[in-house]
């Protein structure tokens, strides 16, 4: 029986369990939303939580709990600068998990797990990548036009350089 046994172990030990979490807690403060299965999402749910309300506290002992969790200064201090604050006046209930479907490898189950309010976060992202995407198509549009115009110069040359001798 599992009485009183709160953790969930996710078939792994101690130790490869606790470095799963830190790093899923990390990738999600950074990211803002990730992918996983609902069985991590919903035992990362309360480190997560733990971290912001840290984050909320915003003195040197929070930040220094921080930094012993979370796996990277540069999430720590976006922790504390960006994330915790959207929450000031909220206790609690910073996440949201929404159901994706199933993996098409081995067929787990897959879910979203996201801040609350990331959706402006992530849509920026989205812009940003959309217009880096068009600029490099543009840029191979370009090169491969010239590559053209080149191969089409260099076929007209030789052409006319047959015939002369001819």
């Amino acid at each position: 029986m599992r009485h009183r046994n709160a953790t969930k172990k996710l078939g792994r030990n101690t130790s490869h369990r606790r470095a799963l979490l830190r790093n899923l807690v990390t990738s999600l403060i950074m990211e803002e939303r990730i992918e996983t299965t609902p069985a991590k999402a919903k035992a990362m749910r309360p480190h997560v939580e733990k971290m912001i309300t840290l984050g909320k506290r915003g003195d040197l002992a929070a930040r220094r709990l921080a930094l012993g969790y979370l796996m990277t200064r540069e999430s720590v201090d976006r922790l504390f600068d960006n994330v915790a604050p959207r929450f000031g006046d909220r206790n609690g209930g910073y996440l949201r998990i929404i159901h994706k479907g199933w993996r098409t490898g081995d067929g787990a189950d897959t879910c979203f797990i996201e801040l609350l309010g990331s959706e402006k976060v992530i849509e920026a992202k989205r812009a940003k990548r959309a217009e880096v995407r068009a600029k490099r198509q543009e840029e191979i549009r370009k090169q491969m036009e010239e590559e053209q115009a080149q191969a089409g110069g260099e076929a007209s040359e030789q052409g006319g350089g047959e015939e002369e001798s001819k």
